[in-house]
């Protein structure tokens, strides 16, 4: 874990709000100069605190308004088991999410389709094909109230 201090965690919440910020405005936001700011910011890419910096984008004005949250449990619960499925999750660019977890199934994955047929074609590709995969237990969102992707700073 990386020692962050207070100028740090002002730097990161806010770009966690906002990552478009030049390093001007960010610097006048956290209180800081500019060359102090970028040099903060360099340090904590380059630590791995700030993993990317990307644009969240609206799935339904995308065309991708279909959210699955998906359980698999798996047939063998090996190690290179569950790395191979990893691998395969990692390559699909449609799940957005995935969580080896415990107890319950062996995964939990976040898909983003355009619609059920877009799903079914996936889940057959990914799931049905695959000889390791038992059981799958698909849920569909009928609404999002909540997204986030802030991480709480101690």
């Amino acid at each position: 874990m990386t020692a962050l201090d207070e100028l740090d965690k002002r730097i990161l919440q806010t770009l966690q709000l906002d990552a478009s910020l030049s390093n001007q405005e960010l610097a006048q936001r956290v209180h800081a100069s500019p060359p102090t700011c970028l040099r903060r910011v360099h340090r904590l890419r380059k630590e791995g605190v700030i993993a990317k910096q990307v644009a969240i984008l609206s799935p339904e004005k995308v065309g991708a308004g279909l959210t699955a949250i998906v359980e698999i449990t798996l047939d063998h619960q090996a190690t290179e088991h569950q790395i191979a499925f990893e691998q395969l999750m990692l390559k699909e660019i449609a799940v957005q999410q995935c969580y080896r977890v415990s107890p319950g199934p062996d995964f939990v994955v976040i898909i983003q389709v355009a619609d059920m047929a877009a799903y079914h074609a996936l889940a057959h590709r990914l799931f049905a094909t695959q000889s390791n995969v038992r059981n799958v237990r698909s849920f569909f969102s009928i609404s999002r109230s909540k997204f986030e992707t802030q991480v709480v700073l101690a």
